[in-house]
């Protein structure tokens, strides 16, 4: 495994993050594992030498955080893991259930640090943008967070870039804790990002940590307009069809299958590889629900593309529609 700070901190992660929506509670999403289920994944993972782990309060309804933290305790020393998770989505139908306010800030993380049966998170991230709420009551909130000593760094999610730069201003404005993460939306086939947010990221030094880096398992292959996939979740996962889809989108994983051929890995590997070719990624998040999907992605960090089969993966894209905020 290799590790690179995260942003400009001296925190250093693994450059795989393994991403915990999965494994929580089957009743959630039917795609979803149970504890027993789940906790091999996580133990897999730490033996790579992954160190860094994402989840969410609303991940099930809370049981991702509960089964995470109790396998990461299992297997793990606290003092040597990052973990990550969120806050903004519904947890509840009362109104104040829900949002980037300071009042339900302040309840969630007691909430998460509860089910995750720890001190403190490593880095806590804001889901969405709540348009709802101030950015000044968040981010005060969210620095009584950190000088609580309930978090140790912040993050931000999928949001548009003037968006996240008034949150970075207002933050330095004030003299409070600022994000050093971003986890957006970004994989060969949704590269929208490139435009505004990466460049952004790049000049104020903040980590990128992708979500969907494989497009919900569309470019590992198995999708056509016509079969949606073998898995649960391919089968299940209504957003996905409704993000992906496009001929364009084909084009590229077409692409993708190609080169993973002449070069005799996976799609998969071939997809992850490219994302860890570039600049501002730090750390793709990767969510498997097969093991050996781990042992793929896990070596797609030793793959090498050359700059033309980089190009040759980047040069049909077409523009898209803005997707996942």
């Amino acid at each position: 495994m290799k590790y690179v700070r995260l942003g400009k901190t001296g925190l250093r992660v693994s450059r795989i993050c393994l991403g915990c929506m999965s494994y929580g509670e089957s009743k959630w999403h039917g795609w979803a594992l149970g504890e027993e289920e789940s906790r091999p994944f996580i133990k897999k993972a730490l033996e790579a030498g992954v160190n860094f782990f994402d989840t969410s309060d609303s991940y099930s309804l809370g049981e991702s955080e509960r089964v995470v933290g109790r396998a990461l305790k299992d297997f793990a020393r606290r003092e040597e893991i990052v973990l990550a998770t969120k806050v903004f989505a519904p947890m509840g139908e009362k109104p104040n259930r829900m949002g980037l306010s300071k009042k339900y800030i302040m309840h969630a993380i007691d909430d998460s640090l509860q089910r995750l049966g720890m001190d403190y998170v490593d880095l806590y991230q804001i889901h969405r943008w709540d348009s709802r709420t101030p950015i000044e009551e968040t981010l005060e909130a969210l620095h009584d967070v950190v000088k609580a000593g309930k978090a140790r760094y912040i993050g931000a999610s999928s949001m548009y870039a003037w968006q996240f730069s008034k949150a970075l201003y207002t933050a330095e404005k004030h003299g409070w804790t600022r994000f050093v993460s971003m986890q957006n939306h970004y994989n060969l086939i949704y590269r929208e990002e490139e435009r505004e947010m990466l460049p952004l990221c790049r000049e104020q030094g903040i980590g990128v940590i992708p979500w969907s880096p494989l497009a919900r398992g569309f470019l590992a292959g198995g999708r056509t307009a016509e079969n949606r996939g073998e898995t649960s979740r391919s089968q299940n996962d209504k957003s996905m069809h409704n993000m992906y889809f496009r001929d364009s989108d084909f084009t590229i994983a077409n692409r993708v299958a190609e080169l993973a051929s002449q070069r005799s890995v996976s799609r998969m590997q071939i997809a992850l590889a490219w994302m860890l070719h570039q600049q501002d990624v730090t750390a793709p998040i990767v969510g498997s629900t097969k093991l050996q999907h781990l042992d793929e992605a896990f070596a797609a960090i030793d793959i090498k593309l050359s700059p033309e089969e980089l190009l040759f993966l980047e040069e049909l894209y077409q523009p898209h529609p803005i997707l996942g905020h």
